[in-house]
């Protein structure tokens, strides 16, 4: 593929996951006037927070009449894999000065996935910006949307909103779990899976997600490279 092919798949694979993304953020908008909260403090959570994973725990907590202080642990424990994420984007977008701390608040699921996803430097750097921009700004846009129609939209998951984000980075991931020499990827998502649908009943939110990533930890500790022929 060329350099031009390349930077222009990057950028159709962040469009595309950018609308996905940004349309779940009506069922946000929604679910946190609902739990109580009002449209500006539902704007600062996307504006500010902008995780949809640690968004959501939020407003569970809230919506369930948790405490302030359990509501922003919940949502500090899921939030900690956007950091864990950090090391693998930076020396692909090679930001500096002001522009890092901007990709800092950009560095979400959605974005990494997609820069990972490109090996030349050109690509994955439009494909993190195109995606980090596109999201926030159609998140907060559909997040307001939700707030202010309410209850007048109903339940969001008959739209299927609920999926949208999900079947997005799992059409990401496919190609790494199912191409060549997948073996290892396969079986650290399957490990993944299994330690987080058992932890879930038995911790609290975030916890099993956080856990999960124990896998993909030990198996990057046990792998190792094959040594080179002489």
């Amino acid at each position: 593929m060329t350099h031009d092919a390349e930077g222009r798949a990057a950028i159709r694979q962040a469009v595309s996951v950018s609308l996905a993304t940004g349309l779940y953020g009506v069922s946000f908008g929604a679910l946190a006037v609902a739990a109580g909260l009002t449209v500006p403090q539902a704007m600062a959570l996307s504006l500010l927070m902008f995780s949809g994973g640690s968004q959501f725990a939020f407003i569970g907590v809230v919506g369930a009449g948790g405490l302030a202080g359990a509501a922003i642990a919940t949502a500090g424990l899921l939030g900690v894999r956007n950091g864990l994420y950090g090391p693998q984007v930076a020396p692909l977008i090679d930001s500096r000065g002001w522009r890092r701390p901007l990709a800092a608040q950009l560095t979400i699921d959605e974005s990494t996935a997609v820069a990972t996803a490109h090996k030349p430097p050109h690509a994955a750097q439009l494909g993190f910006w195109w995606t980090g921009v596109g999201v926030f700004v159609l998140w907060n846009v559909f997040t307001l949307v939700g707030a202010v129609a309410g209850d007048r939209m109903g339940d969001p998951a008959r739209y299927g909103l609920d999926a949208a984000a999900a079947a997005a980075f799992l059409g990401l991931v496919w190609p790494r779990i199912t191409g060549p020499g997948s073996r290892l990827a396969q079986t650290v998502a399957a490990g993944a899976v299994v330690v987080a649908l058992a932890l879930t009943p038995l911790v609290p939110a975030g916890i099993p997600v956080l856990l999960a990533a124990v896998v993909a930890i030990a198996a990057g500790l046990v792998a190792r490279e094959p040594e080179p022929v002489a």
